[in-house]
């Protein structure tokens, strides 16, 4: 079944490339060629996927990104840049994209990089696996909601993910590796604390005025979600 995709990306050709393939494949594409008017279009929160470029004129992507994020709009973003350091590929994730595609690449990489961005947003909404509960917390799912003891706690898109993976993973210790690569879709290990960083944000906002932690740190192993 197609999806909707907005595309945007100011180089005509890849466009136009890009937009054929996906339509091939039984997409609906969307284009906007600058980032003012991508992120006009994104804002309406009716696509699957956002495809943007990283250097776009009037807005950049990181830019267009940052503002979809502060919106709460949590369409899932590929980023497509020519900028290939370690430290661009981090900016780009860090920024609240879901990956990250250097440029040039081949269509069948880029496919199947949507692909998979594609079923993870089905798999976050599939009512089978509606609320997740751990001692006083309940996480819904579909509206990306969660209560403490019945007191709600505002989650960015990032920290919603961490949490929602910890919750399935109730009782067992989650390593770094796991995270990397299941909440930041990472292969490879960046060398940053990317990781403490949120997880920290994400224990103060979860365990903060509560009598009971339940975000616990295993010492060498990794992070634990237990009541």
């Amino acid at each position: 079944m197609g999806r909707k995709i907005l595309l945007v990306e100011d180089d005509r050709e890849t466009a136009t490339y890009l937009a054929k393939g996906l339509g091939q494949e039984g997409h609906s594409v969307e284009q906007a060629t600058n980032g003012q008017d991508g992120l006009f279009r994104a804002t309406d929160g009716s696509f699957d996927l956002i495809i943007l470029d990283r250097m776009l004129p009037v807005l950049d992507g990181l830019s267009v990104l940052r503002a979809l994020r502060a919106a709460h709009i949590e369409t899932p973003v590929l980023i497509l840049s020519a900028l290939a350091s370690v430290g661009d590929r981090i900016d780009g994730l860090e920024c609240g994209s879901d990956d990250y595609l250097v440029k040039p690449f081949s269509f069948a990489e880029l496919l199947a990089r949507v692909n998979a961005l594609l079923r993870r947003r089905e798999a976050r909404v599939d009512p089978a696996d509606h609320r997740l509960s751990v001692g006083d917390l309940e996480i819904d799912p579909l509206s990306r909601s969660v209560k403490r003891a019945g007191k709600k706690l505002d989650l960015k898109p990032r920290e919603y993910l961490l949490l929602e993976y910890f919750a399935r993973n109730e009782g067992r210790v989650v390593t770094r590796t796991m995270l990397l690569e299941q909440v930041w879709d990472y292969h490879f290990d960046p060398g940053t604390n990317v990781i403490d960083v949120h997880v920290s944000r994400l224990r103060r906002k979860l365990d903060e005025g509560f009598e009971k932690p339940l975000l616990h740190t295993v010492r060498g192993a990794g992070y634990m979600l237990a009541a």
